[in-house]
């Protein structure tokens, strides 16, 4: 009951701080106040609902009920007095250091209960760098720091604990994870699924179609990959094992097609409000940058599901009792949040949090006006609600606390700055180096970790370096946030594909080095948005189209080579070809090939599949595609 009063609080809070009611109170209330208040909050629900393996407790035990009672006192004393504090911060006043004290602990504990000793180890390093760090040798040397000053700084600065990704954290994601949680209980889950289902389910392939389609919608909203694999692939994986699909092929499937999501505009696992908050641009320019990398990003992964079917002469999706049209008629209304969602945000220009605030209250009026499938919005629901929105942003507040924390040490060390001249001399002007470094390290640091906190640390760490090389701003953030998010299905610690072979039983390493296959796109398009910003919308519009087409016909080749099918079995030369011809053709202009080369190289790939498809060989025949004798 404690817990789900918290819980409910921090969501009402957040609607409250939302629409100005302090301000519309005639009360003045610091940013930083509101952010000590959440936190607070989060790290009692975290002591109190979590044991010290981040396992559900049935009863509180009396160490965490202490923890949980001093952090609470603690934060809700800063939220109380924080003003008198921060004008009293030069004299370092003691309140200071046991308020720093108490958050750095608690935060740190909480994040090793609910994160794991990953990003808990991260951290720590960080913060035991801070108290040597004068006595490092080279240019990672820093400014001496005792520990009570450090944890001062990072347990109470605004510019640590109390920097702009909590305030991101507490004020914006707070409010898409309230639409959300508001969307599915409404029934928007199974009104996605059953789209998807109708919509590519009588498809060759149908059942690992469903799959993309339906994690890419679900995903797009969701803040967690891992969480999108076990809500999404406990239907889709079962369906993809009957419809013929192997164990591993339909965990690694379910596992891409999930991590895609956090790519995926509009919300991309909150990090998408982080990166405006850090590039300092409107969101609409993230999210208008973002989405047609996931457009390719998708077409990779459906083009590979297809031709694995016709390969493997894998049939339509045998149940055909849905239909689109029979489910756009039943849930129909569900466009109406969204419509009011993307008009707020990309044509009334609204904030993000006011723009998810609009779209829940239209959620909450159709949700209980109109049901799908005989589900619909409840009092009982929306309270539910309310607790799981609350209690589900536990985890990414104290992540968000946790990388303030090295955003501190960077700023008061001065490590910031000596990283990044340190890894832009090791490669020296190689840009090519500098991105391979650059991406062997994101997937290192973002191994266990969800995305908003890959996103925040790896922001700080290494995207200054690749802005510092020349490179685009919006490329380098996009760069380092998909090869963080590339560490979920990339051994030794693919949180994502694990996930998904626990449900379909396969092994949890080849399910990992299939994720990595199923989604290989993910790995090269980086380098090439980086390389060619058009990718990104940057440029006109024609070398947009331009760069799109090559990619997209560079994707099809390759995956057609990997996979050996393009409508029959490829032999070793087409497939050779193709995989050459394909790489040639996605401009990665870093690479030294002429860009008239490039485009001789997409025609003759387009020629080449063209000419697979029409010359097949006399007597052999796609797979059957048909449904009770009907062609979809």
């Amino acid at each position: 009951m404690l817990v789900a009063i918290m819980a409910t609080v921090m969501c009402v809070a957040c609607i409250l701080w939302n629409v100005e009611a302090p301000t519309r109170m005639g009360v003045a209330i610091l940013t930083q106040q509101y952010m000590a208040l959440q936190l607070g909050l989060a790290i009692t629900i975290a002591f109190l609902r979590y044991d010290w393996r981040g396992q559900e407790k049935p009863r509180v035990g009396w160490i965490d009920g202490i923890v949980a009672g001093i952090a609470f006192v603690t934060l809700m004393y800063t939220a109380w007095d924080f003003n008198w504090l921060l004008q009293e911060q030069f004299y370092r006043p003691w309140q200071i250091t046991v308020i720093g004290t108490v958050v750095t602990i608690t935060v740190m504990e909480g994040i090793r209960r609910r994160a794991g000793w990953m990003l808990f180890a991260i951290v720590a390093v960080f913060l035991i760098y801070a108290l040597f760090a004068d006595k490092v040798p080279g240019r990672l040397i820093g400014k001496e720091l005792s520990p009570v000053r450090l944890v001062q700084y990072v347990g109470f600065d605004p510019s640590a604990v109390f920097s702009s990704p909590l305030a991101v954290g507490t004020i914006i994601v707070l409010l898409f994870v309230f639409f959300g949680q508001l969307l599915f209980a409404a029934g928007g889950g199974a009104f996605f699924t059953d789209l998807a289902m109708a919509a590519t389910g009588g498809t060759r392939g149908g059942s690992a179609k469903i799959s993309v389609v339906g994690s890419a919608l679900f995903g797009s909203i969701s803040g967690s990959a891992v969480s999108n694999v076990v809500t999404t692939g406990v239907f889709t994986i079962p369906l993809m094992r009957r419809g013929g699909y192997s164990a591993r092929d339909a965990g690694a499937v379910e596992a891409v097609a999930s991590t895609g999501g956090q790519l995926t505009p509009p919300i991309m696992g909150a990090a998408a409000f982080l990166m405006a908050e850090f590039l300092e641009i409107p969101y609409v320019t993230v999210a208008g940058a973002a989405l047609i990398p996931a457009i390719l990003y998708y077409f990779g992964v459906f083009l590979q599901v297809d031709l694995i079917a016709g390969r493997d002469n894998i049939s339509a999706h045998e149940d055909d009792t849905l239909t689109t049209r029979q489910v756009l008629k039943e849930g129909w209304h569900f466009a109406i949040p969204f419509a009011v969602l993307l008009a707020a945000l990309f044509w009334f220009r609204y904030d993000p949090e006011d723009s998810a605030l609009m779209a829940s209250v239209a959620i909450v009026a159709v949700g209980f006006l109109r049901p799908y499938r005989g589900e619909r919005l409840t009092l009982p629901k929306l309270r539910d609600v309310f607790v799981g929105t609350g209690t589900s942003m536990v985890d990414l507040i104290l992540i968000v606390a946790a990388a303030g924390f090295v955003i501190g040490v960077l700023n008061v060390t001065g490590l910031g700055f000596a990283l990044t001249l340190v890894l832009v001399d090791a490669v020296g002007s190689n840009i090519v180096l500098l991105l391979l470094v650059s991406a062997i390290i994101c997937i290192i640091l973002g191994m266990g970790m969800p995305t908003s906190g890959v996103y925040v640390l790896l922001a700080a760490l290494v995207a200054p370096s690749l802005v510092e090389a020349g490179i685009n701003q919006i490329a380098a953030h996009l760069f380092i946030l998909y090869f963080g998010m590339m560490s979920m299905i990339t051994p030794p610690v693919a949180l994502a594909a694990f996930a998904a072979a626990t449900i379909s039983k396969a092994g949890a390493l080849e399910t990992g080095l299939a994720s990595m296959r199923t989604g290989w796109a993910a790995f090269i398009l980086p380098f090439a948005f980086v390389a060619t910003p058009a990718l990104l919308l940057t440029g006109s519009w024609g070398d947009t189209a331009l760069a799109t087409v090559q990619t997209a016909i560079g994707i099809a080749a390759v995956t057609a080579a990997i996979i050996g099918f393009w409508a029959r079995r490829l032999n070793f030369v087409l497939r050779a070809l193709l995989l050459l011809l394909g790489a040639l053709s996605l401009p990665i202009t870093y690479l030294p090939i002429d860009g008239t080369l490039r485009i001789a190289a997409g025609i003759a790939t387009v020629a080449l599949l063209a000419a697979i498809r029409l010359l097949k060989p006399r007597g052999e025949t796609a797979p059957d595609q048909s449904i009770n004798g009907r062609t979809p």
